[in-house]
């Protein structure tokens, strides 16, 4: 099988990727880094030219500059449709997120429904794997709590009522990738979700105790998280928590909205979220200076 993933030099871009090579398909990698842009469809098109699937995966949690969630996840899908239909691709498989909807207030979560309707518009099989949290080596969750709690004594808990998430080890996101461009999944949208449900709070507090720390954790009402988030997107090159993501642990990454369906039961994610998953993931150093978008600034 060939495949195309856009982002594939991202997070769950590259684990796909690396799984895909090893089981001897043959994939072509699509980023900036290579040098295609998300939104060129001349570009796109070629680079699909006799691929059997593709894998989009391509997508921001902010915004930088020209990389707004409008190009990236909207007009950047709508290219990748088009060029999917000019190549004859036979599968699309999308990577969403299990809350995105429209009319919510965050840009993040609108233009990723939009993106999904793009490719329910497009007349090309499909799959909308709408995920709740990823982790594992390279991610934002191990590696931005475990950071945060080498570098500060005190860790701020999202609110004062604990929201629920169900982490999904990347290498279960990959093997749910694997089976939708297979074609084994039979729903068009469906929901993905780990296998273990806990608070937030707990997360925090397992993923701080396997990198031997035990900070203060202190409830902070929601709009002090957005505040944080929005002055981490200013000061750092990748924000301690980012405004997306804030509304995403505001709310819980638990259950999808609007509902999609889980995956059929041989199909879910079924690796819990352990100690030794968290420790395969957990990341070198602290935060630094070097962290920081513009060294040296006050």
């Amino acid at each position: 099988m060939r495949v195309a993933i856009t982002g594939g030099t991202g997070f769950v871009g590259r684990h796909l990727d690396e799984r895909l090579r090893a089981a001897g398909h043959e994939t072509v990698v699509i980023s900036r880094r290579t040098g295609i842009e998300i939104d060129d469809v001349a570009a796109l098109t070629e680079a699909f030219a006799g691929c059997d699937a593709i894998a989009h995966c391509a997508g921001i949690n902010r915004e930088i500059g020209e990389q707004t969630f409008q190009r990236v996840h909207v007009d950047g899908t709508r290219a990748v449709a088009d060029a999917a239909r000019r190549a004859g691709v036979r599968r699309l498989t999308m990577v969403s997120f299990l809350r995105a909807r429209p009319d919510c207030g965050s840009g993040y979560h609108e233009t990723k429904w939009a993106a999904e309707e793009l490719v329910r518009a497009s007349g090309v099989p499909h799959n909308i794997l709408k995920f709740g949290m990823i982790y594992g080596p390279g991610d934002h969750m191990v590696d931005h709590v475990t950071k945060a709690v080498r570098t500060l004594p005190v860790f701020g808990t999202v609110g004062y009522t604990e929201r629920l998430v169900r982490p999904v080890p990347v290498a279960d996101a990959v093997d749910v990738l694997v089976a939708a461009l297979e074609g084994r999944v039979e729903e068009p949208t469906v929901a993905v979700m780990g296998a273990e449900t806990l608070t937030l709070g707990a997360a925090v507090r397992r993923i701080a105790r396997v990198a031997d720390r035990r900070p203060l954790y202190v409830p902070l009402p929601v709009w002090s998280i957005r505040v944080l988030a929005q002055l981490t997107e200013w000061s750092m090159r990748t924000p301690l928590v980012a405004k997306a993501q804030a509304r995403m642990l505001a709310e819980g990454v638990s259950e999808a909205a609007p509902h999609a369906p889980e995956l059929p039961e041989d199909l879910r994610p079924s690796r819990p979220f352990t100690e030794d998953r968290i420790r395969a993931a957990l990341p070198e150093g602290r935060f630094a200076r070097s962290d920081l978008r513009r060294v040296g600034a006050h």
